[in-house]
């Protein structure tokens, strides 16, 4: 499974960015995708994430009613919808998938993309 992620930048706060992760090879394995975010001298945070149907979605406490999770099944893409940005959100997001293996489960990651909030 490859990740591919678009849509960082830079926005000030109150403002909106969205990101983009679209995956491709053996998408058949995904069971969960979501987004992760890394903040200097901050713990990695899951975001948000939602089923490989599209039907389940949770967030993190800090963007619950600000960001959303969606998935385009044909596009085999999830988008992250961030409004009313804010400074703490500024970090780097990684797009990330969890898929089937023969001994259980594992992680596949993007990139990155870096957002960055301004005050």
């Amino acid at each position: 499974v490859q990740l591919v992620e678009s849509g960082g930048g830079s926005v000030q706060a109150g403002g909106s960015l969205r990101l983009s992760c679209a995956a491709s090879g053996s998408i058949e394995v995904i069971l969960v995708m979501g987004w992760y975010r890394l903040a200097p001298g901050k713990e990695r945070e899951r975001v948000a994430a939602i089923s490989s149907g599209g039907g389940s979605t949770n967030y993190a406490d800090s963007v619950k009613g600000r960001f959303t999770i969606s998935k385009d099944n044909a596009k085999n893409t999830i988008y992250l919808q961030m409004n009313s940005m804010k400074p703490e959100d500024t970090a780097e997001y990684y797009c990330n998938a969890v898929g089937r293996t023969n001994a259980g489960t594992r992680d596949y990651w993007g990139q990155g993309t870096q957002v960055t909030v301004s005050s």
